[in-house]
């Protein structure tokens, strides 16, 4: 990786233009990447992870199905709700990050409850 690619997508190649299409930033923030691996942990475009993106349910994002056995479609319906509640709430705060360009603090993006178990609350 040439430094002003970017972030490269491990799936398809390409870069990560944006913290919105982000599926690191998005487990960073719902709490599912320690921020002590953030920086080593490899990239991948939302879209390029359908078992994650799958549970995103908002007007920016286009659904994602997923066939085979984590289709959420086969998952138990409040594990889904839960699940999809979490993930489009992550999904939300890349947007609000995005909005302001990022100028806020790493340790700020995670949702509350991701900061409380990041902190070891």
């Amino acid at each position: 990786m040439r430094c002003e690619q970017g972030y490269l997508c491990e799936v398809c190649g390409l870069d990560v233009s944006g913290i919105a299409d982000s599926d690191l930033y998005l487990r960073y923030v719902i709490g599912e990447l320690d921020p002590e691996v953030l920086h080593t942990s490899p990239e991948r475009h939302l879209r390029c992870n359908p078992v994650l993106a799958q549970f995103i349910r908002h007007p920016d994002f286009e659904p994602v199905n997923v066939d085979g056995p984590f289709d959420r479609r086969q998952l138990d319906a409040q594990y889904v709700a839960d699940r999809e509640a979490l993930v489009t709430r992550g999904f939300v705060r890349l947007l609000e990050i995005a909005a302001t360009g990022g100028d806020r603090d790493v340790t700020e993006y995670p949702l509350a409850e991701a900061i409380r178990k990041y902190r070891g609350d």
